[in-house]
This record gives structure tokens, C-alpha cells and sequence, in this order.
């Protein structure tokens, strides 16, 4: 466990301490901690200022790429616009230069008009809003101190932000689970409103007051829930559901995206109106002063903050667990649940070291859809189907679609394998690989998926099965390579003899070993955190995720907001991009990295929201190539390597972040042809394409223009985020790659080569490419992407 505290990157910041509304499971006013009666009904101008300077100088220390507020309360519409806009100038000013700020408010929405949102318009701010259903789903429990509903209200307020001119402020809705409504009809009335995401959150509750359970079975809740995934999956994941989700990521190895699942550190502070600095809010279930620290932004810096026990106590993983959830098969999907949920007072273990409430709820949940996603069945021929097929060709693809295309290439991987088993020679050490990896794959699958599904395992399996002249050798150490890293994955005891190579032990998505020429090495799993190799009688421990030791090559792992990517410097497969690759990566060199990734990814979040979401379902490596001299940029997207990219790190994050979604359309496309056949394989024409000197095979053309989709788009949002003469250059480029891209559209439903699936396919690419022609470009702009475009074909004419 790392000793020092993480830094602070989320932030609450409470602009009013009253409500408008009288809900009665509210944990700011009708649970235990009741500090809210002694606190000013506002946040004063200067402890916004002072706030904003803290969250600055912190964010400044620990070179934090972005920096999470939400604006909250009781109900911070009730500070007004001025305020508002004082704490968004505030923050914006004091974050200019030094992170990027995701900036947020959550409200009841009952006075929420035009007004605040153009507010919120001007500043960027994403809003939230909490509905619990139908009317008579929220009437329960979201009523005026009259008893008045307010359900027609909060429709209006979501009505306003699903419009054109608000739409891409609309965050999402929050729903607070009660059983007394039917689940079912709950999701619908939501979905019903087409938000981008729904939160689902169980009602705060401890062991000492638990939460309602009215039905007659010991998991009430997870139940609900698990009728909520069963209809939103019928319904095509229209939509995020946050809690699901969380929970199809985490069973996957991925982040979970919320505090309530999975074992990532949580790093929040709340900073009260009062000035006081907090802990989470869900706290004040637990009892009176619980997420009080005694410390206040005008004396205390926010690293003391980070370094508060009852922060730290959050950050610790498996070990700031109990014992029962440390032992649990769903620890790494479940987390030991909310913090505040495990808070019993005395009996058993007093605080917060007991497993949720919830407990019971959460495993049901969690295995429930686990089940159901080991259940779930393609197409007879297809892993997608129609609507998620349709979603790719259009040139996007959410994380569902991906996904499915990532369970299909894992299934392939399977059988390649399968193939390098029985076609090449076995000795003793392969065998005995083979063995374990045959073991851990019925005693611990999701450790041998994590690591077949690695995208350099089908390259190396190519290779073997080619037949090269050191296929058997490499054959039976890749089997231990692959053996010995699910083996560490899954903590389980046991031991696997594994070859080397050069000197050094490969541990496929873990990292590299440097051990001294010796020829072999036995690999033991001391628990999923270390293990011991035995090399010519030496022992060695090594720390899995430890930095100090400088024979252990770690991979990279980096956990953004929503995605978990690693950069891959070690693995000798990875050179299956065409490019030299980087050879191991300096810490300055990582960091770099990490810094320009997390920009990157927050930037297509922002400006790309359509590629994110498939982004992160499918793409898990980053391969580091080495830089052009020229200063050219260079990335590219192996047909065999599925979830992976080459790029050689470009002068600017917005330059990644092309680089990214581009190669990312190759992977994505590679999986399609994988199991469709959009064209005839015996076409051996060329074709040009228009931004190519070279004409190209049917495959190359289809590729290209997939690709440059996400160039349209790119260049599309860089005119109007970019400054300038940087906005007047994006505005010929995104000319330029529309109507170049529209060309080879009808490049290829010309070419006669298309199956049926595959004119339907291109279409659906075409109708994508037709919407961006449609977008006023500004005249000047539109004359010279077309006299470059001309120039190019005279430089390229008569090389055919």
C-alpha cells in the first residue's frame, strides 16, 4: 500500500445549506449529522474566492490534469445566478493554465428556466437532476413542506435541458431506490425522457438504522435492480446506467465508475458554506459529526485535508476492508459497498470496518448480472445485432456494441491459442502450463480472460502458427508466459515455471522481469499484489505495482475518469503496428504520457462524446512508437492486435486525442470484418483514395474512409473550441475531410464489390458524412479546403 495520500480531485462544493423541497430520505436533513441547522444559508463571496485559490494551489502541486467540481446543497439553484456565476468565474480564473475543470451542479430542478441555464451555457456547466419516477414513484418521497408534488415541475426543468440549445448540458438523472415501486415502471418513466445517463442509488442506511426491506426476501434490493438491468437490457443499453455499469466494468477489471463499487481510492472533499472542510456527505447517515475533520479552508491547505484519517481510510483498497469482504469472490466488483453504509455504532465491529448493509443486495446484484452476461447469446451469426451494427457504421459504436465486439475477439484469442496447443510440440514445462492455465480457467475465469484478451497474444499466436523456424520454442513459453500472468492475477497459490528470453521474464499485461541471462525462472504467487521468482537459486520478491524496484518492469496503468489504459513498453509482440516502438519508457517519459493521455481523454469526452463511451469499452493499450525526425506524427492500428493502438506521443493532447480516435475507428472496423463480410474477398481492384497518392485494395479504401469519420468530426470540434487562427485552420480542414471523405464514400458504393451487409454498412457510414455537409462553413474557408483537395490530385495525377 502506498503510504501517501492521494490528492483531492473531486470536489462538492456546498453553494446553499437550505431546500426548496421536503424530501424525507434526504441524508443532508433527515439523518443523523444535523450540521446543517449551525451553517450559513450561503457561501459567502470570499470563502468562494478562497475556495477556488485552494483548489488551484492543490491542483497546481500535484499537476492534476483535471479537477471535478459540483455546485451542491440543500439546493444550489437557491444561491442564485450571481453567485453561481461568482463560484464558476472563480474556479474558471483560478484553473486557467493549470487544469482542466469539469464543472457541475445537482439540482431538484423545481426552479431550474432559461435563465440559469444560459448561465450554465456560458460557463460549461453539466446539471444533474434528481427524479425518482413516475409521479407516484417521486411523489413518495420529493414533495413541497406542503405536500405538493413536484413532479410537473421537474419535467419542465428536463424538458428545458433535452432541447437543442441546452441538450449538451444535460448530465443525467439521479433516482433513490424504494421498493414500494415497481422497478420496471420506474426505469421506463425515466428512459422515457432519453437522458444521457441514470444514477440509481440504493437510500442511505447503517447497521444501526437499516434500510426499509418490506418484501419478503433477504435481497430486496439487489432484486430491483436486477429487473432494472433485465429491461434496460432488453431495450438495447439505451442509455448509462451508472450503477450497472460500474458493475459490468469492474467484473471486466475495469474502473468502476462511481465511490459506491470497486476498490479505486476515493479522493473527494466537501467544503461547506461555512467554509468547513468535509468529508462525503453520505457521512451524515452514519451519525452526528461524522464527516466533520476539524479543518476549514481558510487555515487548513487541502493536502491536510488529503491527509486526514478519515480520508486515507477510503484510499486503501482490499486492505481497508473487513475481513468477510476481503475474503468475498465479489470484492473486486463490490468494494465492501458505500462507505457510510458500513458504519455500525457497537455489537460486532463498532465503525466502519463491517461489510455494507447492503451486503446481501450487492452480491445478488453482481452476480446476478454476471450470470446473465455469461447467459447471453449472439446472433446465430453475428456477435451483434442489428442496432448495435447500425451504431458502428454510423461511425461510433457505445460501449455495449464494443463490448461485444471485445467478447468476440477474447473468443477468438481462445481458439488461436486452443490452435497453438495442439499444433506445436509440448515439453514438460509447457505442459505443466498448460495445466495450471486449464485449472484457473474454471476456478478463476475472469484472471485467463483478462489476460488472453491482451491484444498482443494473436500476433505471437500467428507467428507460431506460420510455422517459423523458432515457432516451438516460442510456442511453449508463450503457454508459461500466459500461465504464469493469469496466475498472478488471480492471487491463487501455485507456481509456474516460465523460459526467458534475453534475459527477461515476460509476464503478458503485468510487466517484465529483467533476470540476468538466466534461461528460466519459477514464478510463485505470493497474492495478487506480489509474487516470488526463483531464478538459479536466487529468490526474489517483486511488488506487482511497485516502481523501486528497477529489474521489475511494470506496465503502465492508468486508471482516467471512465477509462483504464495502459501504456505497453515491454511486451516483444507489440511491434505489430509497422513502426518502430519505443523501447522502456523513462518515469519523466510516463509521466508525460499519463499527463497528455488524461487530457486527451477528457477532451474527447467533452468535445467527442459520441466516440467516448466505445472508447473506453475497447481500446486498453497505448503502444508508444518512437517520433518521427521529420516531426511528422505517426499512429497506427494493427488488423490483429484488437484493443490496442501504436502512436509516437504528439506535440499537443488535442493532437492525441485525433490520433486516438482515429486508430481506434481501425480496431473497431478490424472486429467488424472479423465476424461480417462486407465485401467480396475475391475483388482485386485498386481504388483511390482522395487523400492517398496510392490506390488501394477494397479493405484499405473501406478502412480509410471508417477512420476518417472521426477526422471529420475532429476537426469539426477543434473549430469551435480552438482559438483563432487554430479555429480559422479547423474550419478548411473540416471542409477538406467532409467532402473528401463523402467522396470515398461513393467510392465504394460504386465499386460493385460490396455485399449486401456491407452496402448497408457504407450507407449508414454515408448518412454520418451527409449530416456534416449540411453544416454552414464559412465561404473563404470552404475555397481553400477545395483548392487543397485540388492540388493534391494534380501532385498525385498519372500515378496509378
Amino acid at each position: 500500500m502506498d503510504p501517501s495520500p492521494h490528492p483531492l480531485s473531486q470536489f462538492v462544493l456546498k453553494m446553499h445549506s437550505r431546500c426548496d423541497l421536503a424530501c424525507d430520505h434526504c441524508y443532508v436533513f433527515e439523518h443523523a449529522d444535523q450540521s446543517w441547522r449551525g451553517r450559513p444559508v450561503v457561501i459567502s463571496d470570499e470563502l468562494l474566492d478562497l475556495t477556488a485559490r485552494r483548489i488551484a494551489e492543490h491542483a497546481r502541486t500535484h499537476r492534476l490534469d483535471t479537477v471535478h467540481v459540483v455546485l451542491h446543497g440543500g439546493e444550489p439553484l437557491l444561491a442564485g445566478r450571481n453567485r453561481l456565476r461568482r463560484a464558476a468565474q472563480k474556479l474558471s480564473t483560478a484553473l486557467s493554465g493549470v487544469s482542466a475543470l469539469d464543472l457541475r451542479i445537482h439540482t431538484n430542478g423545481v426552479t431550474l428556466d432559461e435563465q440559469f441555464c444560459e448561465l450554465f451555457a456560458e460557463y460549461d456547466i453539466k446539471v444533474g437532476v434528481s427524479l425518482d419516477g413516475d409521479r407516484a414513484a417521486n411523489d413518495l418521497h420529493r414533495r413541497y413542506r406542503n405536500g405538493r408534488s413536484s413532479h410537473t415541475r421537474v419535467l419542465r426543468a428536463i424538458e428545458l435541458l433535452s432541447g437543442p440549445r441546452y441538450r449538451h448540458l444535460f448530465a443525467g438523472l439521479l433516482c433513490t431506490v424504494d421498493l414500494r415501486n415497481d422497478p420496471v415502471t420506474v426505469y421506463d418513466a425515466l428512459a422515457e425522457l432519453a437522458p444521457p445517463r441514470i444514477d440509481f442509488l440504493l437510500p442511505h442506511a447503517t447497521w444501526d438504522e437499516p434500510p426499509p426491506r418490506p418484501v419478503a426476501s433477504a435481497t430486496p434490493y439487489g432484486d430491483w435492480l436486477l429487473r432494472v438491468h433485465d429491461r434496460w437490457t432488453a431495450a438495447g443499453r439505451p442509455m448509462g446506467v451508472r450503477v450497472l455499469d460500474s458493475v459490468l466494468r469492474t467484473l471486466r477489471g475495469a474502473s468502476s465508475l462511481t465511490e459506491s463499487l470497486g476498490l479505486a481510492p476515493v479522493e473527494l472533499a466537501v467544503i461547506e458554506t461555512d467554509g468547513a472542510l468535509e468529508q462525503a456527505d453520505s457521512l451524515k447517515t452514519a451519525y452526528d459529526g461524522a464527516p466533520g475533520t476539524g479543518l476549514h479552508v481558510a487555515v487548513n491547505s487541502l493536502d491536510e485535508m488529503a491527509a486526514h484519517p478519515g480520508v486515507t481510510a477510503r484510499q486503501q483498497g482490499l486492505d481497508g476492508l473487513c475481513e468477510t469482504c476481503r475474503n468475498c469472490p465479489v470484492v473486486r466488483s463490490c468494494g465492501g459497498g458505500l462507505y457510510a453504509h458500513r458504519y455500525r455504532s457497537e455489537g460486532g465491529t463498532g465503525g466502519f470496518m463491517n461489510p455494507s448493509v447492503y451486503c446481501a443486495d450487492l452480491k445478488q446484484l453482481i452476480t446476478g448480472i454476471r450470470d446473465r452476461e455469461d447467459r447471453r447469446t449472439p446472433m446465430p451469426h453475428l456477435p451483434l445485432d442489428d442496432v448495435h451494427l447500425a451504431e458502428i457504421a454510423a461511425g461510433f459504436g457505445g460501449a455495449d456494441a464494443v463490448d461485444r465486439l471485445a467478447r468476440h475477439e477474447l473468443t477468438v484469442n481462445r481458439e488461436l491459442l486452443a490452435a497453438v496447443w495442439h499444433e506445436s510440440p509440448h515439453d514438460e514445462t509447457g505442459t505443466a502450463a498448460w495445466e495450471t492455465l486449464a485449472v484457473l480457467d474454471t476456478e478463476a475465469p475472469e484472471s485467463v480472460d483478462a489476460v488472453l484478451a491482451h491484444p498482443y497474444l494473436r500476433p505471437w499466436a500467428q507467428r507460431v502458427l506460420r510455422g517459423d523456424r523458432e515457432a516451438g520454442p516460442i510456442a511453449m513459453r508463450g503457454v508459461a508466459e500466459l500461465a504464469a500472468a493469469a496466475l498472478l492475477r488471480s492471487g491463487q497459490a501455485g507456481g509456474v515455471t516460465v523460459p526467458t528470453h534475453l534475459g527477461v521474464l515476460r509476464l503478458p499485461t503485468l510487466g517484465a522481469l529483467v533476470v540476468d541471462g538466466a534461461t528460466q525462472a519459477r514464478v510463485t504467487s505470493v497474492s495478487d499484489e506480489s509474487f516470488h521468482v526463483r531464478v538459479e537459486g536466487r529468490e526474489h520478491t517483486v511488488g506487482l505495482k511497485s516502481a523501486a524496484d528497477p529489474a521489475w518492469w511494470a506496465r503502465h496503468r492508468f486508471e482516467l475518469p471512465g477509462w483504464a489504459v495502459a501504456l505497453e513498453d515491454t511486451d516483444p509482440w507489440r511491434d505489430a503496428h509497422g513502426y518502430p516502438v519505443r523501447d522502456r519508457l523513462s518515469a519523466a517519459a510516463v509521466e508525460s504520457w499519463h499527463r497528455d493521455l488524461a487530457a486527451a481523454w477528457e477532451w474527447i469526452r467533452r468535445e467527442l462524446p459520441d466516440y467516448a463511451p466505445g472508447l473506453a469499452a475497447g481500446l486498453s493499450v497505448v503502444t508508444p512508437l518512437r517520433e518521427s525526425t521529420a516531426g511528422a506524427d505517426i499512429s497506427s492500428a494493427a488488423r490483429d492486435a484488437f484493443g490496442a493502438v501504436g502512436i509516437a506521443r504528439p506535440g499537443t493532447p488535442q493532437t492525441l486525442a485525433c490520433l486516438l480516435v482515429h486508430e481506434f475507428q481501425h480496431v473497431k472496423l478490424g472486429a467488424v470484418l472479423d465476424v461480417a463480410d462486407l465485401y467480396d474477398p475475391t475483388c482485386e481492384r485498386l481504388f483511390y483514395a482522395p487523400w492517398r497518392p496510392d490506390p488501394r485494395p477494397l479493405e484499405g479504401l473501406l478502412q480509410g474512409t471508417y477512420a476518417h469519420i472521426a477526422v471529420v468530426d475532429y476537426w469539426r470540434a477543434r473549430r469551435r473550441t480552438a482559438p483563432g487562427a487554430e479555429a480559422r485552420d479547423a474550419e478548411v480542414r473540416f471542409a477538406r475531410w467532409r467532402e473528401q471523405t463523402a467522396e470515398a464514400v461513393d467510392t465504394l458504393i460504386g465499386s460493385g464489390a460490396l455485399t449486401d451487409l456491407g452496402m448497408r454498412f457504407v450507407t449508414a457510414m454515408g448518412e454520418t458524412v451527409a449530416n456534416r455537409l449540411t453544416e454552414p462553413v464559412d465561404a473563404d474557408a470552404l475555397l481553400r479546403a477545395r483548392r487543397t483537395a485540388a492540388d493534391h490530385k494534380v501532385r498525385t495525377a498519372g500515378l496509378d
